[in-house]
């Protein structure tokens, strides 16, 4: 999606033609989001669980808009999005491309509340979801650049408002890339224990789950994040 305007199923052998010119979005907080999604997938149907996702990174809706369109939902609200490779191939060239879709999770998103990328208001809208909602578990995926913003910081003290009788659930998750749109992050600059320390001040209850073996992260996410 963000490299290809052709041959999507590289069926046949990769060529610049099959390129697209200009280049927009990031691959970087893809591959954690997706990660989440997996996770989120299992335990929603493990405990039939009323949930949703948001999705905070800046350019990171490549991996919603996939994983919509893997599960079929995004060929049942755009049929010429089929799934096939003629629907691959217009789903390809409608990303980042004037009269497409952006590369936020734009309200052409199916069931998009919130635009990634807003500078940090993905946690409020995240709030704002499950107030009144008692049977609702957001899922609220924060870029480490937006966490650098005030909105998002000021956000986080909103648990002090949930009321466990009439509102849902709220669960952020920090995508730890390392970097934002021009350099590294201040949240990758720090120890891990000041970073802890920080969302404890917050008044949460930090799980841990990092590394680069696939197979032990599923684990890891499984277990220790349950």
């Amino acid at each position: 999606m963000l490299y290809l305007r052709d041959n999507p199923l590289l069926r046949v052998p990769l060529t610049v033609e099959h390129i697209k010119q200009r280049l927009v979005g990031h691959w970087g907080s893809d591959p954690g989001q997706s990660f989440v999604w997996v996770h989120l997938n299992r335990v929603i149907k493990k405990y039939d669980l009323n949930a949703m996702y948001i999705a905070g990174p800046g350019h990171g809706a490549p991996a919603t808009l996939a994983n919509a369109y893997l599960e079929g939902r995004y060929s049942e609200v755009y049929p010429d999005k089929s799934e096939d490779e003629d629907g691959l191939r217009k789903f390809f060239k409608q990303f980042s491309f004037p009269g497409g879709i952006g590369s936020h999770c734009t309200p052409e998103t199916p069931g998009s509340i919130h635009e990634g990328g807003e500078l940090g208001y993905s946690v409020s809208h995240a709030f704002g979801a499950a107030f009144d909602n008692p049977d609702l578990l957001v899922a609220v995926v924060i870029g480490d650049g937006e966490a650098e913003t005030g909105p998002l910081m000021g956000s986080l003290h909103s648990n002090k408002f949930l009321n466990p009788i009439r509102d849902g659930a709220v669960l952020p998750i920090l995508h730890l890339n390392g970097y934002k749109i021009a350099n590294p992050t201040i949240s990758a600059r720090i120890s891990p224990e000041e970073l802890h320390s920080l969302f404890v001040g917050f008044g949460w209850t930090p799980y841990l789950v990092e590394g680069d073996d696939p197979a032990v992260m599923h684990q890891q996410m499984a277990t220790d994040a349950r």
